[in-house]
């Protein structure tokens, strides 16, 4: 994944590209075997083998994207290479499965490990925050409303709110559930369950608890609730970060000068003018929280059109974006963490303004800046019992 368009892509690096969607299929299929076991389908032995043939499988990533064409998806010729390579197991190998089963299951503990990361730093980022919202809550700002000097606030109430954000982000993704997907080729598991009769219920709970993924009873192949809970989630999470990365960026003005990003050797200059120290990092995450939504939007739009038992066409769209979804998720939150670790803030600068809005009357000062620092304290409370 080289980034060139995509500024800070090495952030997400091995979050979703073709190696980790294929280590993820492989995954799947030798948790598979094993969980047949569990069914009394395959033995033991056969799934060590399976397993081994796996970690072992040396794919030619670009040969294997060219032949998935010929199925509409990479399972088949993936399956194909793992049950040459399983030798005498191969009788093992994706029995009883679809190749969405795979596909979901695989694209699901990929979104796993994403948020994994997204939450780390957005804990990261919420410590930073809630530092900054702590260190000034009394410190007296002007507030704008509809771009235009309103009363009296601080900064600390500012930060409280990009946290209350934050947490709000990290709530949602702290409810998600990531399920497993197994239906066989029409939801029935109709193959697995002549093999395996009353057993075959076995199987996917193995299967569940392999993986470490919630053991849904139910297959979802045309109910895509989870995969637009996932992309709801993380679009919270740009929107979020979104929100402050634009208020730092209106707050960095020169004319305004009440923050700026902190200054890193070699970041934010500009091709033309030396002189320059662009806020790049707030023009980045701000960049994420304007792509995201749109992804979001599309894994709506191709949920609402999966028809059948299985969906022609609507499925396949969700792949591309949500992968795209969880590099720029990962990528935002890990950049927003460095952005407000580093901000630095100028609290003359602010104190200055408002007394200049107060004085010309363009600030109306009668109430001072209310309850502003209790909210603070409640944003910060609030705050430590979301993040654990």
């Amino acid at each position: 994944m080289s980034g060139l368009l995509r500024p800070g892509a090495h952030r997400a690096a091995g979050v979703a590209d073709d190696a980790a969607v294929l280590a993820a299929l492989l995954r799947v299929e030798s948790a598979w075997a094993r969980a047949l076991v569990a069914a009394g389908i395959a033995t033991e032995a056969e799934a060590a083998q399976v397993a081994a043939a796996a970690a072992g499988l040396d794919v030619d990533l670009p040969a294997l994207a060219a032949a998935s064409e010929a199925a509409g998806n990479p399972v088949v010729p993936l399956v194909a290479l793992l049950r040459d390579a399983a030798g005498d197991a191969a009788g093992a190998v994706h029995r009883g499965l679809t190749s969405q089963d795979v596909v979901d299951t695989a694209l699901v503990l990929l979104a796993r490990d994403a948020v994994a990361l997204v939450r780390a730093d957005l804990v990261a980022a919420g410590d930073a925050l809630a530092t900054l919202a702590r260190a000034h809550r009394d410190d007296v700002a002007v507030a704008r409303t509809l771009t235009q000097w309103a009363v009296p606030t601080t900064f600390g109430l500012r930060a409280a709110q990009w946290l209350a954000g934050v947490d709000d982000a990290l709530a949602g993704l702290d409810r998600l559930v990531l399920p497993l997907q197994y239906g066989g080729a029409a939801g029935t598991r109709a193959l697995l369950g002549d093999l395996a009769g009353p057993g075959a219920v076995a199987a996917p709970a193995a299967l569940a608890a392999a993986l470490d993924l919630d053991g849904t009873d139910l297959p979802w192949h045309t109910r895509r609730a989870a995969v637009t809970a996932i992309g709801d989630a993380l679009t919270t999470v740009t929107d979020a970060l979104g929100v402050v990365a634009g208020d730092v960026l209106l707050l960095g003005r020169p004319e305004i000068a009440e923050t700026r990003e902190g200054a890193v050797a070699g970041r934010g200059g500009s091709s033309t003018m030396p002189h320059k120290q662009n806020p790049v990092l707030a023009v980045l995450v701000r960049a994420a929280a304007r792509q995201a939504p749109g992804l979001a939007a599309q894994l709506h739009l191709a949920a609402a059109d999966a028809v059948d038992e299985r969906p022609d066409g609507a499925w396949h769209a969700e792949w591309p974006v949500l992968t795209r979804l969880l590099e720029i998720a990962v990528t935002a939150a890990s950049q927003a963490a460095e952005l407000v670790a580093g901000l630095r803030v100028d609290t003359g600068a602010m104190a200055a303004r408002a007394d200049l809005a107060t004085a010309t009357g363009a600030l109306d000062g009668r109430g001072g800046v209310g309850e502003a620092g209790r909210l603070v304290d409640l944003a910060l409370a609030r705050w430590e019992e979301t993040r654990g």
